[in-house]
């Protein structure tokens, strides 16, 4: 399980459905009926705090704040390049 400290950028893979996906959306499929669709966006967060027992505290670009499990499957480490292509989409 990888490390994270606080100020580290990282990207939260949120599964969502409506009817038009957004624009970032990726895995973008069709849901039985064809008028709703399920797809990923990556949220890219920073963490800003640790609680016990492997808890983030995050904050998002809009200033919300979410606690993640450390060891989540949807969590992960944003890379260089994600970080220059994305970073209006990051928090200060």
């Amino acid at each position: 399980m990888p490390e994270y400290n606080r100020g580290d950028v990282i990207v939260y893979a949120k599964q969502k459905w409506s009817a038009s996906p957004e624009p970032h959306a990726r895995a973008v499929s069709a849901m039985p009926g064809g008028d709703m669709y399920s797809y990923v966006i990556d949220k890219f967060w920073r963490v800003i705090g640790k609680e016990d027992e492997g808890i983030l505290r995050v904050r998002t670009r809009t200033g919300k704040e979410h606690w993640v499990a450390e060891g989540d499957q949807s969590l992960r480490r944003s890379n260089l390049f994600e970080r220059i292509l994305m970073r209006n989409r990051i928090p200060r």
